[in-house]
This record gives C-alpha cells, structure tokens and sequence, in this order.
C-alpha cells in the first residue's frame, strides 16, 4: 500500500494499529487536544470524529496544532538528514570494499541505536544500509564495464578487492558475462525473431536466460545496435516455443505467465519494474506511486525514465503507468497499443 492509494479510513486503521512503516507518510492531528501524532505515537487513541490526517508536520501545524511531545512527529525531518548522511558517507566509502561502514558505525554517525537507524533507512530508500552499498557497488560495476578498458581493472574500480569476489556478486545480476556486456554481446548468442500480432509487428529476443527485448515496429537492426557483437540467430525449436509463450502473453496481457526475463538496471530501475509488475491487471498506477512503491517518493522523473527503460513491454507492465489526473501520459509504441493493451486488461 502506497501512500497515495490510502484514504482517511486507511489512515484510522494504521494509527490504531500503531503501524511503525507509516511513520513519516502522514501525521495524525487531533483537534480535540491540538496536537499532532506520527501513526505509531503510543498514546490512547483519540475519538475518530477529533481526527484530521495531514500528510507532513508543517500542515498539521499550518492548522494550529503542536507536535505531540510523547512521540516527537517533528523529528522526521532529523530522520531524512540523517539518511543523507548516511548515504554520503557509503558513497564516500564505496572504492572500497572493506572500507564499507558498518550498521553500527553508520547509527554512531547519525546518533540513533543501530536497529532504529536501519529501520529509518529503509523506510526511506527501499534498501537496508547494506544492501544499498551493494547496489551502488553494481552500479559502478556496470558503468565500468561498459566504458571499455581491462574487465580486472573494471572490477577494482567498482570497489571489489578480488574478482572472485566480484564474480559471486554479480552472479545472475548481469545477465551476460562481464566481458560480454563490455564488448557489446560478444560471446552471447541472442535469437531473435519478428512475429504478426494484433497489435502489429512484434521483436522478440533472448539470451539462454530469458526475454532481452520485446517491441513493437523493430526488426534486428535494433538488436545489432544494442548488441553490435552478440551471435544474432534467427529461430530455433526451443526459442519458437519461448515466442509462443510471449504472443499469447501480449494477445492476452493480464493472464499469470512464468516467462523468464534478462533485462537489468540500476538498483532504483529494478525495484521500479518490480513495482510495475505486482499492478493487479485492469488497475492502473500514477508515476508518483511507482516512485513511491520502488522506496523513494520524490524521484517521480527517475520513475518516469525506468518505465522509458523498460526493455519488454507488457511483460513488465508499463502501459500500466498513467498521469496524475488520469491522463494516459506517454507509450514507446503508441498510445494506441497501449490503450488496447489496457482495454483488453478491462481498465478504466
């Protein structure tokens, strides 16, 4: 649940139910006393008919009301800064691996216990400290890797202290070999195909690992541009059957499917395309809540480019995505598919 998906009555649930998650998403005022809450203020609860919910402390406070003394609702703002600190400092530390800062050294920085803190950061970036520091190692791991150069001296670079250690992160996060994804594909067969669909022409391509590109209108001229040096096959009895599978998926978006994926991204781009695949067909979702729902609800724009980087369409959602206000906002392959992809969905 998102904070943009909850109404007041969703909001009555949670601070009666003093659910931590929310804390920092909205306060709770209570007009009858002229305080304001976070959700988990342990306090007896108020009458429902003294309560108004406010979605930051200046607004609560724009109406009159004061921070409750018992649950401190105005130190979000203390939690916020403290997760920006905590960031600069793993980013300052990511050359090196074993340079990493601990949990504890993280909390002693930012003056909170190691479990409230790990709590905090979460809460707001979607990701443990650790995990976090892990992503960004990836991500430089990636950038290096595809700016040319030794794949050893890549592996450095991005702040891991052996290869091997390198090798058994990235394991599966890559999709290709580190020397393929430098050299443009080279090693890595691709099959490809372009099929008939009612919705037009239709590129299907796939490692051994899963789907790599589905679009509408391309042909491979698009696959040898992104993998100018990758063995392009057309065909084969097994691929067919994968290009089977991923037609009726499109014919009939919506229905459950186990096709396998080799698409990757940032750390933020992942957790967007999760968000984008657990929309319930025929429910559509603003920018704003995919923001939200990947762990970070201000990077709307960021948000916006994951769904432009989205290499498969329809198998990750992201005709699913609309404007705040209902528009249809924009489509790669046209607002006409996308709006016959939602019909069939039985969207609004």
């Amino acid at each position: 649940m998102t904070t943009q998906n909850l109404t007041d009555e969703d909001r009555w649930r949670i601070a009666l139910a003093k659910d931590r998650r929310f804390d920092g998403q909205f306060v709770t005022g209570v007009h009858s006393t002229g305080i304001y809450c976070r959700p988990s203020c342990p306090a007896r609860p108020p009458k429902r008919e003294n309560v108004r919910f406010y979605a930051s402390s200046s607004d609560a406070e724009a109406a009159g009301l004061r921070a409750c003394k018992r649950c401190k609702p105005d130190d979000v703002a203390r939690d916020e800064a403290a997760v920006r600190s905590a960031i600069d400092e793993i980013k300052s530390s990511a050359a090196s691996l074993d340079a990493q800062p601990r949990l504890d050294e993280l909390a002693a920085l930012t003056g909170y216990s190691p479990s409230h803190f790990q709590r905090i950061f979460t809460r707001a970036t979607g990701l443990s400290p650790a995990a976090y520091a892990r992503a960004l190692r990836e991500e430089r791991a990636r950038a290096a890797l595809s700016e040319g150069g030794r794949v050893t001296d890549a592996i450095y670079e991005a702040g891991y202290d052996s290869p091997s250690r390198f090798y058994e992160a990235m394991d599966d996060k890559l999709g290709m070999a580190p020397s393929a994804w430098r050299k443009g594909g080279r090693g890595v067969t691709i099959r490809w195909a372009v099929v008939e669909t009612s919705l037009g022409a239709m590129l299907v391509a796939a490692t051994p690992k899963g789907v790599c590109r589905l679009s509408f209108d391309e042909g491979s001229e698009e696959l040898t541009r992104r993998f100018p040096n990758a063995d392009l096959k057309q065909g084969g009895e097994e691929f067919e059957r994968l290009v089977s599978e991923v037609v009726a998926a499109v014919e009939a978006p919506g229905q459950s499917t186990d096709i396998p994926l080799d698409v990757k991204g940032t750390a933020f781009q992942e957790a967007c395309w999760k968000a984008l695949r657990e929309i319930p067909p025929g429910e559509t979702r603003t920018y704003a809540q995919i923001a939200a729902s990947a762990g970070n609800p201000k990077a709307v724009r960021a948000a916006g480019s994951a769904n432009g980087r989205n290499n498969v369409a329809v198998l990750i959602p992201c005709h699913r995505v609309i404007r705040t206000g209902g528009d249809l906002g924009g489509y790669a392959y046209g607002l006409d598919i996308k709006r016959e992809l939602l019909k069939r969905e039985g969207a609004e």
